[in-house]
């Protein structure tokens, strides 16, 4: 498959564009991300010609509408400029299917950004990076994570998945959207979405069902921003236990005794944290080559991402 175009802040790809004149080079991004992802490079402060090397940034103020000014000179503030560029780049952005941001950047940064009071001391309450705020609410449903975040398996793997979901929309909704290929594109992605969120998988299936004459692209729309908004939602060993439990159910009639109580107690480890994820999707899956399943053969559970990503074996 062609590689998939994300976003990404241009001092993780190693460019020396920090306030400092260096860079926060990620080889978890360049290295292991790079084959599959075709990075667009941004670096709003850049944009917006501040320069290397420049006087350092923070955010002061109302944490939810915080402004970008200098920490050793207050009276430069270049919020109106961020959020201008950050509009101004959207166009450009329109055909990528995530983002990765710079951690902690008073520009970039995602989660938890520190904001100061007015006196210089950190405000109890956090908030995210001008240039990035743009971005998120203009792409709402668009995966985005910080670079330092990816550190930890289970938010790397969440993040990835929805990256690869996200993709194939889009190239469904490009090729035209049809209430047919809406049902397939659920059915491939049920048992994803049940290890998220069982409720929201019925859902969605519902919506569908009871689609009637609703418009194509209203239905569209509505379906992609709960199918998102549920991937967001991390799965568990609990909820993908009841999946993997799910699945077995098709072999019932397939299995010998031994092959069944192999395959039950592998679950069971994974469920009780003694084993990865990989192991019982890797035993399934060979399984199913052996009692193929024309229906399980197009889940996306199984094959989520590229498997030499290895994001299964930790989590």
């Amino acid at each position: 498959m062609s590689k998939i175009s994300i976003g990404i802040s241009s001092c993780l790809l190693g460019e020396e564009v920090r306030f400092n004149g260096g860079h926060k080079h990620s080889s978890l991004c360049t290295s292991e991300l790079g084959k599959y992802f075709d990075f667009k490079s941004v670096c709003p402060e850049m944009g917006i010609g501040l320069g290397v090397p420049r006087k350092p940034i923070r955010l002061v103020g109302d944490p939810n509408n915080p402004r970008a000014v200098g920490s050793d000179h207050p009276y430069i503030d270049v919020t109106d400029r961020l959020q201008a560029y950050g509009e101004k780049i959207l166009p450009h952005l329109k055909d990528i299917c995530g983002y990765i941001f710079m951690k902690g950047s008073p520009s970039c940064g995602v989660f938890r950004v520190k904001v100061y009071r007015d006196n210089g001391m950190p405000n109890e309450n956090s908030g995210s990076g001008i240039f990035a705020s743009v971005i998120m609410e203009n792409y709402p449903l668009l995966p985005v994570e910080e670079a330092g975040r990816l550190t930890d398996p289970v938010l790397k793997e969440n993040f990835i998945n929805r990256i690869f979901a996200y993709y194939h929309w889009q190239q469904l909704k490009n090729e035209g959207l049809k209430i047919s290929k809406i049902l397939n594109f659920h059915s491939r992605y049920k048992y994803s979405l049940m290890a998220h969120s069982a409720s929201s998988c019925s859902k969605l299936g519902r919506m569908l069902a009871n689609a009637g004459s609703i418009d194509i692209e209203k239905l569209g729309d509505a379906y992609f921003t709960l199918f998102m908004q549920t991937l967001a939602r991390k799965a568990t060993r609990k909820t993908n236990t009841n999946v993997l439990m799910h699945l077995q159910g098709y072999l019932k009639t397939k299995l010998d005794r031994k092959e069944t109580a192999t395959l039950g107690e592998v679950i069971e480890q994974y469920r009780l944290g003694i084993l990865p994820m990989i192991v019982p999707v890797t035993l399934m899956k060979g399984l199913f080559r052996s009692h193929p399943n024309s229906y399980i053969e197009q889940q996306a559970f199984f094959r989520p991402y590229p498997e030499d990503l290895s994001l299964r074996n930790q989590i």
